[in-house]
């Protein structure tokens, strides 16, 4: 096998130059045939457009049940947040951290995640941990209570 005879490759082909006038065989619609949208410059058509059609996804009737809109969220916070905020011995409470600015919104509940490091002794009160946290805050000296 020679160096001439090795295929082609997509790196080692020259690129289509398009436009260059009519010798090159490329010229005048420069490889986009004859009008038409596609042919415009700066068109594109979206992969889902059917042409002006009314599309298959309005065509079809709505089916099934969405549960979504009574899911249940919780404000989430974070082991550092404690930590940063809080002081030796405190009682953290939902409505101490909504008080604060801590949390925003309570949503459904507080949820304390393990995010961080804890050095403070805290007595934490809501409505749910992770397994890491509990862990964390206990180890820390501190109590933990379900809302």
């Amino acid at each position: 096998m020679k160096l001439e005879n090795l295929p082609k490759t997509k790196e080692m082909k020259s690129q289509k130059r398009v436009g260059r006038g009519p010798g090159s065989g490329m010229g005048k619609t420069s490889t986009h045939g004859q009008k038409g949208q596609k042919s415009r410059s700066g068109a594109s058509i979206s992969a889902w457009f059917q042409g002006g059609q009314s599309p298959l996804y309005r065509r079809l009737p709505k089916r099934g049940f969405n549960n979504k809109q009574f899911e249940t969220k919780y404000a989430c916070i974070n082991l550092s947040d404690l930590n940063k905020f809080f002081n030796d011995g405190d009682v953290v409470t939902p409505e101490i951290l909504k008080e604060r600015g801590i949390v925003k919104k309570q949503l459904s509940g507080i949820k304390v995640l393990a995010s961080g490091t804890l050095e403070k002794k805290l007595t934490v009160k809501a409505n749910r941990f992770s397994t890491k946290a509990i862990a964390a805050i206990e180890t820390a000296g501190g109590k933990t209570e379900v809302i």
